[in-house]
Formats: structure tokens, C-alpha cells, sequence
């Protein structure tokens, strides 16, 4: 054997070993979806937003097949944002359903974030093509949703369900702050998402709040008269 096809074996069986290490986190991973697999379909629910200055709070609710192997699902905050398209790509081909939900700005202030955040799970199941058996939550139980649920803390990095839920969330919400650059600009709002980095809050204070800023959240650093 040549050295050069000694190196592309080595290179090979590293490839390998790296291929069965994360077929068995996603089996780690695939505890819940055992665990429940015998009542039916199940949705993994999760939402992102509930942090930034502006911006909508968004949910995904995302019903995978039982057979569905999906490499590197993980937790949204756990991928790069290249990771993360490639990977919404191929849950929305893959996916028995695909539902999402988004609360605006004006909505979040009128009834506050938790409010709201249930509100765009609710609109997230309602948008599913098929109806969920049970929904596998991150962390929440969901008031005034007729269908069992389960809240799993850190369910988005222990659930394949629940982490192709949050990173459609995460997907929809950043291209949703992208476009709101370029209608409102001044804020970065391509970068910091809507969060309060130093030049966001700057930008508050010298030319003051957009439409899609949440009131609520920004009383310390704008006046509200």
C-alpha cells in the first residue's frame, strides 16, 4: 500500500468513527421519541425570541417519521448558521409536518412574553398538516392545547423532535430580523438578530425605536414619552 492510499484509508476510518459517534448521540437522542413512539404521531415544539429588544417571538412544531435519521440534529444555539440552513433544508423535505407561529412586537407588549410565547406554540400546532398525538415541549406546558403534552427541560438538546423544532424556529426568526434591516436600518438587525448588543442599544438612544421594537423591553434605555 502506497502512502497516499494509506492516507486516504486513515482518513476514511476517521470519517467512519465520526459518523457512528453521531449516529449514536442521535440515538441518545431518540430516547423520548422510544419512549412515546406507541401513541402516535409526535411533535416537537420549541420557540425562539423571547430574549431580544425587537423582533417577533417565533415557534416551530415539527413531526418527524419514526424512521427519520437526520445527522446533526442538536439545539439551535449549538450550530453555526451555515449548519443550521442545511439542516432546516432537510427537515422541511423530510418532516410528515411542519407548523409555525410568530407574535408580533405589539402583541408580546400586550400580554408579555411568556403570553406570547404560548400564543405562537398554539399557532405553531394549528399550522400542522397532520394532528399531533402528543407534543414533546422544551420545557413548557402549553395552556388551552387539548393535546397531551410533555415538557422535557433542555428538550431541545435531549428531543430530535424538539431540536428540528427550535432550529425552524431559529431559521424563520433570523431571516424575519434580515429582511427587517433592510426596512428598518440604524439597528444591525441582521447581526445581533434583534438582541441588545452594545451598537443595538447605541442605535436606540441616538435615533430611538422602529416599529418592530418591543416596548416593554426597552424602557431602560429609550424614553417612553
Amino acid at each position: 500500500m502506497t502512502k497516499t492510499e494509506l492516507l486516504r484509508l486513515q482518513r476514511e476510518e476517521r470519517r467512519q468513527e465520526k459518523l457512528k459517534a453521531e449516529r449514536e448521540r442521535l440515538e441518545t437522542m431518540r430516547s423520548y421519541e422510544r419512549q412515546y413512539a406507541l401513541r402516535g404521531a409526535l411533535c416537537g415544539i420549541d420557540e425562539v425570541g423571547r430574549g431580544p429588544l425587537a423582533g417577533p417571538v417565533v415557534a416551530g412544531a415539527v413531526i418527524l417519521p419514526q424512521d427519520c435519521e437526520i445527522l446533526y440534529l442538536n439545539d439551535s444555539k449549538k450550530l453555526s448558521e451555515k449548519k443550521r440552513e442545511l439542516l432546516y433544508d432537510e427537515i422541511m423535505e423530510k418532516a410528515v409536518a411542519v407548523g409555525i407561529g410568530a407574535v408580533s412586537p405589539e402583541r408580546i407588549d400586550e400580554i408579555n412574553i411568556l403570553q406570547a410565547t404560548y400564543e405562537a406554540m398554539r399557532i405553531a400546532v394549528s399550522k400542522l398538516s397532520v394532528r399531533p398525538d402528543l407534543l414533546l415541549n422544551d420545557a413548557v406546558t402549553i395552556p388551552q392545547v387539548d393535546i397531551p403534552q410533555v415538557p422535557i427541560i433542555k428538550g431541545d438538546a435531549k428531543s430530535v423532535s424538539i431540536a428540528a423544532a427550535s432550529i425552524v424556529a431559529k431559521v424563520t426568526r433570523d431571516r424575519m430580523m434580515v429582511q427587517y434591516e433592510e426596512l428598518y436600518p440604524g439597528y444591525e438587525f441582521a447581526s445581533n438578530k434583534g438582541y441588545g448588543s452594545a451598537r443595538h442599544i447605541a442605535a436606540l438612544k441616538e435615533i430611538g425605536p422602529c416599529p418592530i421594537h418591543r416596548r416593554s423591553f426597552i424602557k431602560n434605555f429609550v424614553s417612553q414619552e
